[in-house]
């Protein structure tokens, strides 16, 4: 296996995608309570959220609250571990309460219809949190990171840290000659932003396998074969698990694995490390690429262990969701900076895009702990 020494990377050369805001009008109702005539606290925010076991829904969901909260609103915080009946009842009775305003964030986005319907027939505006909600027009903003842009940093990571791209990401001096080995993880196929991750990356990707830069000993080059349901660790362990007996069984060597979320990519670890394919990058395990910074993971890339992931600083998304509600709260429009990309197959729903930082060993103390994020301690513990 190829040495993968690490270059500096500060965090001025981390992938970072700006934005610049436009203004956008909303998809759905302009009835409802907003218009400024209630307080805000005589007002009600529903705040759907799918699950507890993902730490990054834990933060979302207690920064959407705080900040509506702040704002004077009451906010009815409600998770649905990963059962789409459970949300469906969630929001059928937040509607039936007369709630003013919903933030979704859906487990599968198409399994709202009649909720988004039965909201708009109430005159109660719908924000969509960075899932996006399909097949209905019922849907009046999308608040969410440049997904697309997920996926690319995820590629450009990989790309990296198996020595193909130089640490501006650049084509390196003194890439491997021979054909690099990699395995694709893609998440939930009922998350829609499943897909952009993936698109993004592939985008990126296609072209070193083409060239034959790249290969995926597996032939699994489809997200239908990648995918992993409902973004469980413990499917992710077991796919690596049968891709290490089917395809890694003689001399050929694994390189590195495109994985789109740190759960999978602490499952994909814990199958490379029990295979005994290396405990650290140093020492021989293949790259794995990850999102969302979960703390977990930031430890092991902190030790050497995973090699990124990416930062979407949740805490903003929170934030834009809010300023969302409170627009349509008091009758206005919020600000939109993409009015174009996010079709869900029945409207083209305004959105705000947030942007994305690509987290490696060598920019994680700037980026999170510099900004407060994380602790040091809580790096070197793993543990919030």
């Amino acid at each position: 296996m190829q040495n993968r020494s690490m270059k500096m990377l500060g965090a001025s050369a981390a992938l970072v995608l700006g934005l610049t805001a436009c203004s956008g009008g909303g998809a759905g109702s302009d009835e409802g309570d907003g218009g400024g005539d209630a307080a805000p606290e005589d007002m009600t925010v529903g705040v759907a959220m799918p699950t507890q076991t993902y730490e990054r829904w834990l933060n979302d969901g207690a920064s959407v609250e705080e900040g509506l909260e702040e704002l004077g609103y009451t906010a009815d915080l409600q998770f649905a571990d990963d059962d789409i009946p459970t949300q469906q009842q969630q929001i059928d009775q937040m509607i039936t309460q007369e709630y003013d305003a919903l933030i979704i964030a859906s487990i599968d986005g198409s399994a709202l219809t009649s909720q988004l319907d039965a909201a708009e027939a109430a005159g109660i505006p719908v924000i969509s949190y960075d899932r996006l909600l399909t097949n209905s027009e019922n849907v009046d903003f999308y608040v969410t990171f440049d997904n697309f842009a997920v996926g690319q940093n995820q590629a450009n990571a990989l790309l990296y840290g198996l020595g193909v791209l130089d640490e501006n990401f650049e084509p390196a001096d003194d890439a491997p000659e021979e054909t690099l080995n990699v395995e694709l993880f893609a998440g939930s196929l009922d998350d829609n932003n499943a897909r952009f991750f993936w698109d993004g990356a592939m985008d990126v990707l296609e072209p070193y396998i083409e060239d034959g830069t790249l290969a995926v000993p597996s032939g699994q080059t489809t997200i239908e074969q990648a995918a992993t349901q409902r973004w469980e660790q413990e499917t992710a362990q077991e796919r690596m698990e049968n891709l290490l007996t089917s395809d890694y069984r003689g001399e050929e060597e694994l390189d590195g694995v495109l994985s789109p979320a740190d759960p999978l990519s602490r499952g994909i670890i814990n199958a490379l490390r029990s295979a005994g394919m290396g405990d650290t990058i140093e020492d021989g395990l293949p790259i794995v690429t990850g999102q969302d910074a979960e703390i977990a993971s930031v430890s092991l890339i902190a030790e050497g262990v995973q090699h990124s992931t990416i930062f979407k600083d949740t805490r903003n998304l929170a934030d834009e969701a809010v300023k969302a509600a409170d627009a349509f709260l008091n009758g206005e429009e919020p600000e939109a900076n993409d009015t174009e990309s996010y079709d869900n197959g029945s409207a083209v729903i305004p959105s705000f895009l947030l942007p994305v930082e690509m987290i490696l060993e060598e920019n994680y103390e700037e980026i999170l702990v510099d900004s407060g994020f994380y602790t040091e301690e809580q790096v070197e513990s793993g543990q919030q």
